[in-house]
């Protein structure tokens, strides 16, 4: 008889199917809003440049090329004011695999740590990274504003960690964590943080800031044009900052064969430069996330709070799952349970207003039926 190994535990979001079905004996279609992946679309010269860059033919640079890199510095110095040259830059399949396989990898950089620190409350895949590189995933509490309350990680946890995630606007919870601090924190410790902010652009009190802002020593960001600009099927994201890890990371993914197809960056690359289609889709989300807080605040008798970021409503209640089904009866409508982010957001539901505005129109006159009825 053979040890047992990994068995990976189910796909959260596989966990909703018996819902579809339970969705549709009451509605003539389903408005998916469980999951965060976008509906409207790219601007048409991405689209333009996908098709027509003639980079298909050969191998593209693993770490990107000199023109992405080029697209990148500037978006970077033209949002946020900050100056990272192209040696600081990575290229990423989008951003996922990046959270998945950078715990191996840094691992492999310094074995004599076995653990990664990550929000507790937060996208899955911080911890599930972990444990794919059989190391430690370690839970850090979450302050009331939603940012990481780094007081409260153990001594021995610190000792032991080998890099820190933080998430700003933050996944389920629309969160604003201070950056300058956790940079600070990081630092006095000796721990890489990787701050994934791939809602940056949706930031709705004050403007989107990124951790290198405060220094490019021990930190790396991470971001995706996945929101941004309505690209996520092209997968194409990228990694910045700290100069030694950066060109470790960009080392070792040469040798994992990590590859950003050629036309997606050549696409990539249009859409950095371009702002205007991000200043729609700002609006767009605004204009949902509003109105749906508003009917299910009615609907539910509990105020929906607005997010500080990111396009999800995290919406309190006693059962998250018994909200869950309830939202699918009523409203025909899929959203996910808080437990799908850990433990701690067992009290709530996420509800992703990425749908068009007509599926979201749908959801909310079902909604509001239901209430009258």
């Amino acid at each position: 008889m053979t040890a047992a190994g990994f068995v990976p535990p189910p796909y959260p979001y596989d966990r909703l199917n018996d819902l579809k079905a339970d969705i549709l004996e009451r509605h003539d279609s389903i408005v998916d809003l469980s999951i965060g992946t976008p509906f409207d679309p790219p601007p048409d010269a991405v689209i333009a440049a996908l098709s027509s860059s003639g980079t298909e033919r050969s191998y593209p640079p693993s770490v990107g090329t000199p023109e992405y890199h080029a697209a990148i510095a500037r978006w970077f110095d033209r949002r946020f004011d900050v100056v990272v040259d192209s040696a600081q830059i990575g290229a990423t399949v989008g951003s996922k695999e990046f959270v998945a396989l950078l715990p191996q990898f840094m691992g492999l950089r310094d074995p004599g740590r076995d653990t990664v620190l990550f929000p507790a409350i937060s996208y899955p895949s911080y911890a599930m990274g972990a444990r794919l590189a059989g190391l430690r995933a370690v839970p850090v509490a979450m302050r009331p504003d939603g940012g990481v309350d780094l007081d409260t990680v153990d001594p021995a946890d610190v000792e032991r960690a080998l890099l820190l995630w933080i998430n700003s606007p933050g996944n389920p919870t629309g969160g604003l964590d201070d950056l300058g601090a956790v940079a600070e924190w990081g630092r006095r410790h000796g721990i890489p943080v990787f701050s994934d902010e791939c809602y940056i652009e949706f930031t709705w009190s004050g403007r989107g800031r990124t951790i290198l802002e405060h220094g490019h020593d021990g930190v790396v960001a991470v971001h995706s044009l996945s929101k941004r600009s309505n690209f996520a099927g092209a997968r194409a994201g990228f990694y910045a900052g700290d100069p030694e890890i950066v060109h470790y990371l960009r080392e070792v993914r040469k040798h994992a064969g990590l590859l950003v197809p050629g036309p997606v960056q050549a696409a990539a690359t249009v859409a950095l430069d371009d702002d205007d289609h991000v200043t729609v889709q700002r609006a767009r989300y605004l204009e949902r996330l509003q109105r749906m807080a508003d009917v299910l605040s009615d609907w539910s008798g509990t105020r929906v709070p607005m997010p500080d970021g990111a396009f999800y409503l995290w919406m309190p209640t006693d059962d998250g799952w018994d909200l869950t089904r309830r939202l699918a009866q009523d409203g025909g409508a899929l959203v996910s349970p808080g437990e799908f982010y850990g433990p701690d957001g067992a009290g709530f539901v996420r509800v992703a207003v990425v749908q068009p505005d007509d599926r979201i129109d749908l959801v909310v006159d079902r909604l509001e039926k239901s209430s009258r009825d």
